[in-house]
């Protein structure tokens, strides 16, 4: 019965969506004791603050998700057995599980900074408000407004050691965190176009064709590359790091539209995008902790 409940809750705060946005969170972090030479013994109640306020609001971002969109999940294959549809759990459960994990994360990222705890709320604001509610059902552009908040847990990292985003490095986090989703979420779309046309969901692809959504894939591969360069003011490596997979994903792109089927070179660009940020991500991770141990 326990093990039942605990997966029920999981699917329902998206367990697999909170650990994968812990690492660039993560990533924000290590990188401002780095840049800010500030000993990880200073923080270590601001870092478990920064880990448990993260997880909480990005968990009752997944729920509220969940909550809202039950009608259109039940139609598409991937999101049908979620418990919101399935009604292996209320919805006044999943209301109440959102807003207390929503009081309770910002409570805890107040422990760190007020920029962090404002960063988070902002987070789940854009991501329930402009994208679930309003912008996924209405606008080709709901990528592209949904990235905003995915964008957040690198700035929310960095805002809990330090409140000051301004440094070129975080931003450059910042924007590729942002670039990031759009060729990355475009090929989600190519590969289960079908569901989303039936859901009617006006993802790029649905919309405005295979061919549109390989021009912008391609737009924002080259100013993702272009950004890459905001890390040189920290650190050459790391931007040697984000120039070359950034060239490696679009030469994929270009590469695998003439070769392959719409399916195929979705399914590739998927792949590499997380490949991606795994690598640009524990890079950054790894040169800030190894600059940290060797300040000591």
């Amino acid at each position: 019965m326990e093990t039942k409940l605990s997966k029920i809750l999981a699917a329902t705060v998206k367990t697999g969506i909170i650990k994968s946005n812990l690492i660039p969170m993560f990533a924000g972090l290590t990188l401002a004791l780095y840049t800010y030479k500030i000993p990880i013994t200073d923080k270590i109640l601001e870092i478990i603050c920064a880990f448990i306020g993260s997880a909480l609001i990005i968990g009752a971002a997944g729920a509220f998700n969940n909550l809202y969109d039950r009608d259109i999940d039940s139609i598409m294959e991937r999101t049908k057995v979620r418990p919101t549809v399935t009604g292996q759990i209320s919805t006044k459960v999943v209301l109440w599980l959102s807003i207390g994990m929503s009081i309770v994360g910002i409570g805890a990222l107040l422990f760190t900074t007020p920029l962090a705890a404002f960063l988070g709320f902002m987070g789940l604001f854009l991501y329930v408000v402009p994208y679930t509610m309003w912008s996924k059902r209405r606008t080709v552009y709901n990528t592209e407004i949904g990235s905003l908040s995915g964008a957040m847990p690198p700035l929310i990292g960095w805002a809990a050691m330090y409140p000051d985003i301004t440094h070129p490095a975080i931003l450059g986090l910042f924007v590729i965190s942002i670039l990031w989703q759009m060729p990355h979420f475009y090929a989600i779309a190519i590969r289960r176009q079908d569901e989303y046309k039936a859901a009617n969901v006006p993802m790029l692809p649905v919309v405005k064709g295979i061919r549109r959504t390989y021009i912008q894939t391609n737009v924002y591969l080259v100013v993702m590359i272009a950004i890459s360069l905001l890390f040189s003011s920290l650190s050459i490596g790391l931007m040697l790091v984000g120039l070359l997979m950034g060239t490696i994903w679009l030469v994929i792109s270009i590469r695998g539209y003439n070769k392959m089927d719409s399916k195929k070179w979705a399914k590739s660009l998927f792949i590499f995008s997380l490949l991606y940020m795994t690598i640009l991500f524990s890079t950054v991770i790894i040169y800030s902790l190894m600059g940290i141990i060797f300040d000591l």
